[in-house]
């Protein structure tokens, strides 16, 4: 099943059981799915693969999080706990997500395979990285672990 298909389904559950911030962030995900789908047309392609769907689902998933962050800046906790609930539901739909240990096994392997030796070699490592790590980790915590492995 595609995750549009899933979505969809997950959609008339939500309008059956009157879930209001399920249906809205669910909706939400299709349209910007469908608006992605509408992109590529003109590529020739009619469905989008499942690494365009990830990626669309990691920018759904980053727009939250900045959102969040947003919002506590601002002292406005009401708005960042609802963009919270919705980057629950988002995060439902990708991937598993890395843990630190393994985001970080995943760099030493990069790091050894690209050769890098300090800071000037971040670009190097960060395009590979986001490339292997897309979905499965968040890229400032990439970044972070890069940073700390090259001045390290």
């Amino acid at each position: 099943m595609s995750l549009k298909d899933s979505i969809t389904k997950d959609i008339q559950a939500a309008m059956k059981s009157k879930d209001k911030v399920r249906l809205e962030t669910l909706r939400s995900i299709k349209k910007v799915l469908l608006e992605k789908e509408v992109s590529v047309r003109p590529l020739g392609q009619t469905d989008l693969t499942e690494l365009q769907e990830t990626e669309v689902l990691v920018q759904v998933a980053k727009q939250r999080r900045d959102s969040i962050e947003q919002y506590q800046n601002a002292k406005r906790d009401d708005l960042a706990q609802q963009e919270a609930q919705e980057l629950a539901i988002v995060e439902e739909f990708l991937p598993q997500q890395l843990s630190d240990d393994e985001v970080a096994q995943a760099i030493d392997s990069i790091i050894a395979q690209v050769g890098a030796t300090s800071a000037k070699d971040m670009g190097k490592v960060m395009g590979a990285a986001m490339q292997q790590l897309k979905g499965k980790a968040d890229g400032k915590k990439v970044q972070e672990f890069v940073k700390s492995k090259l001045n390290g």
